[in-house]
């Protein structure tokens, strides 16, 4: 197999098995069947401390925020607050799991573009770190359940820069026309700092931007950089507005196939502090705190997903299909937007690559298709496929499409495997439904 596909503890052992954590793929699969999502612990906390370390490194002022939309369980947020991170979360559900998980509520960051009534009041009742506020709306509903309890509550206006990243365009947010922020070419990102300034109950600590996902450059940040000091300068003159936070996100890319090339966390990280540091002195700006938020940079390439291989279908002159016993129930990002992955049979993983397989997924949908023409060895009965660089957006997204368990996600360390997400029964697929009245 190609070497480069493997990273953090993962290689081949001398029974030519994937091994990752220190344990044997084939051992996981026998353990814990399959689908089963597979998580590589030191991996995960080598990517947080490379983003912590590097602003460490250069006495910078900083946060970061583990983005946990990209994997969110009760185990992932204990291990991010043992490495030290603060936390976004994105919704109730996010803001329940990491307060049950023990997550200190002051480093807890709440995201989102409708927060509704109740999850802000729960937030508040929480005392949370900080609100990264999206639109007029929340601040008024913030400002209302603030006064009402005598609350002073923190608050970052998230705003869109006008900056677009070279990614897909369904996951680029930073651009003009984005459902995310309020717009700061069209003055009402603006029009928000004079609110929140006019607010007895809101602390604006400064502002947020996240410019895409899975970004391979650094101009984007830049750029975003410049623009924004760029209008705090005249805020600073106008509304007496003092920058101490400037958040700008994350979307550091990862590598899913042999031509993904993101840049190493020190690179990302170093360029965006370079840069603050430069436009700060540009424009005469105190040094704010820098926060980020990584997300899949941290734990993307640190999962991967085992499956049974099962059915084969030839069309001559086509392509080969190979069907799995997963899809996009476990993975729905290339049927949601075409998202590439790449993989190796994990039981034979050194095998020559002979075929050419389109990997197939077990739903009732034409478009469940995993990888498409993936070399591997002439398959066998019972393979097990391990496709490479699905911690990120995998377990977070599954579903139930056709009725289908969610598999379970199993963390390994040290030569050590156990389960932190059970796999679902039929019993858990029906455990909320009711029947209907009888008579």
């Amino acid at each position: 197999m190609n070497n480069t596909l493997l990273t953090g503890t993962m290689k081949v052992n001398e029974q030519n098995h994937l091994e990752i954590g220190g344990v044997d793929t084939v051992t996981l699969v026998e353990k814990h069947g399959t689908p089963v999502y597979v998580y590589d612990v030191f991996q995960i906390k080598e990517k947080a401390r490379a983003f912590k370390n590097t602003f460490a490194v250069r006495g910078i002022k900083a946060q970061v925020a583990y983005a946990s939309k990209a994997f969110a369980c009760t185990a992932i947020y204990q291990l991010m607050a043992q490495e030290g991170l603060s936390v976004d979360v994105v919704s109730g559900g996010e803001l329940y799991t990491a307060i049950h998980a023990g997550y200190p509520k002051e480093k807890i960051h709440f995201h989102g573009n409708n927060k509704t009534e109740s999850e802000i009041v729960d937030a508040l009742n929480y005392e949370i770190g900080c609100f990264v506020v999206d639109n007029f709306n929340e601040l008024d509903l913030l400002q209302h359940h603030a006064a009402e309890r005598n609350q002073k509550v923190a608050i970052l206006l998230r705003v869109t820069p006008g900056v677009e990243a070279h990614t897909h365009e369904y996951i680029s947010t930073g651009q003009e026309d984005s459902k995310f922020g309020f717009d700061l070419l069209n003055g009402q990102a603006e029009k928000a700092v004079e609110v929140a300034l006019a607010s007895s109950h809101l602390d604006l600590l400064g502002l947020h931007s996240h410019i895409g996902s899975q970004i391979f450059e650094t101009q984007g940040f830049l750029m975003a950089i410049d623009k924004l000091l760029t209008e705090v300068t005249k805020w600073q003159k106008t509304q007496s507005f003092d920058l101490k936070v400037l958040n700008l996100g994350g979307g550091f890319g990862i590598r899913y196939v042999e031509g993904d090339q993101p840049l190493p966390v020190s690179e990302y990280v170093n360029t965006i502090i370079d840069e603050v540091i430069t436009q700060t002195t540009k424009f005469n700006l105190a040094m704010p705190e820098i926060w980020i938020e990584p997300g899949r940079s941290i734990v993307g390439d640190a999962g991967i997903t085992l499956y049974q291989t099962g059915s084969e279908k030839q069309v001559p002159d086509v392509r080969n299909y190979l069907a799995i016993d997963g899809g996009m129930t476990d993975n729905i990002r290339p049927a949601l937007y075409e998202a590439e992955y790449t993989g190796v049979l994990a039981n034979r993983a050194n095998d020559i690559a002979t075929e050419t397989y389109s990997i197939a997924g077990k739903c009732c949908e034409s478009g469940d298709m995993l990888i498409w023409d993936l070399p591997l060895p002439k398959r066998e009965q019972n393979d097990i496929l391990a496709v490479f660089s699905t911690g990120a957006y995998g377990y977070s997204m599954a579903n139930n499409y056709n009725r289908i368990p969610r598999p379970p996600v199993v963390f390994v360390e040290n030569g050590i495997d156990y389960v932190v997400v059970e796999r679902e029964s039929y019993a858990d697929l029906i455990s909320l439904d009711r029947s209907l009245p009888q008579g």
